[in-house]
């Protein structure tokens, strides 16, 4: 019942993540210039009634259905998560009565990241993006899910036949998976900051293989509170910087991810197709944000594409992980 439990929430975070972006990408942060409700109602405003008190309560901020609903669908299913998470801990606490020991860390952590999460989707809006925030909220969004993920991969077998991996792929598993972590929060850096089509051509960034960069002003983390942070604050050499280095991790990811999708195939693993499958896609996903001037469909899968690839690989480490402790007790608890 648990693992049905477990699969449901990391299903919902699938969504809450998707629709994250989606709400980040069409510029409907800020929909509602209040949190936890939108102008001061727990729903969209609606009535002319409801929406001359809305503007009325905050003069600097017009409503805009289109940006409202988004933000407030978005907070409705985060909400929601958020309450079934807190039902699954609560299930794994009580558990201990039926089994000896149950996986409790990950379950506990999940809650306490799901309530940090809350609070970080209030700081985006009472900080009005603030990047750092805005990063480190899409970072929580993936940690979530790859959590509940990885709870579920606890208390299933998995995948059977050639879907295995070697333990001794474990270390290198490890080290791929940090640096897509690391192209992810400057994914995220890239968004954050409005500077996904700084550099309107591709492979170049007008015209240069290296463009002139501007390091200091482009990966400054003490940018001001204050200013409203919708359309980004900063100067063009700045976000072409951001997305140069987005680039070049990304061309990383794809050399590391490629060499153990290799070493996974020569093992006979379909991991290593799985995963040298969904590089490709999301490598291809954005190249045709840049192509296509950042239609809003294929910069959500985009990010959705992140997540796949980063899943692909906490299951390639988890079977690694099992393969060498399959004798010993795991770190990551017993088996339930």
């Amino acid at each position: 019942m648990k693992s049905r439990i477990t699969l449901f929430a990391f299903l919902l975070a699938g969504v809450v993540v998707v629709l994250g972006a989606w709400t980040r990408l069409s510029d409907a942060g800020l929909g509602c210039p209040d949190w936890p409700g939108c102008y001061g109602f727990i729903h969209v405003p609606s009535s002319d009634e409801h929406v001359a008190l809305a503007e009325e309560r905050y003069p600097d901020a017009p409503f805009e259905a289109d940006k409202a609903w988004p933000e407030m669908i978005h907070r409705y299913f985060a909400s929601t998560l958020g309450l079934v998470i807190l039902g699954l801990s609560v299930a794994f606490v009580r558990a201990r009565k039926e089994t000896p020991r149950p996986p409790l860390k990950l379950p506990l952590a999940l809650l306490v990241l799901v309530c940090l999460q809350g609070a970080f989707g209030a700081w985006t809006v009472t900080l009005k993006l603030w990047p750092q925030v805005v990063t480190a909220h899409l970072l929580g969004g993936f940690a979530t899910l790859s959590l509940l993920w990885l709870l579920y991969l606890r208390q299933t077998n998995g995948l059977a036949g050639r879907w295995f991996v070697p333990g001794k792929l474990y270390g290198p598993g490890m080290l791929v998976m940090g640096l897509v972590i690391v192209q992810i929060a400057l994914g995220g850096w890239v968004s954050s900051n409005y500077a996904a089509l700084a550099c309107p051509d591709f492979p170049t960034c007008h015209g240069m293989l290296m463009p002139p960069l501007d390091l200091a002003n482009g990966f400054n983390v003490m940018q001001s509170v204050g200013p409203n942070y919708l359309g980004g604050q900063l100067e063009s050499d700045a976000r072409v910087t951001i997305q140069v280095m987005h680039r070049l991790g990304a061309l990383i990811v794809l050399m590391s991810g490629g060499w153990l999708a290799w070493r996974l195939h020569r093992e006979g693993s379909l991991f290593g197709l799985a995963l040298a499958g969904v590089l490709a896609v999301q490598i291809t996903l954005g190249i045709l944000n840049v192509v296509l001037v950042l239609p809003l469909s294929i910069a959500t899968l985009h990010n959705a594409g992140g997540a796949l690839v980063l899943l692909t690989l906490v299951t390639v480490n988890f079977r690694a992980f099992r393969q060498c402790h399959q004798t010993g007790p795991s770190i990551l608890g017993h088996p339930t």
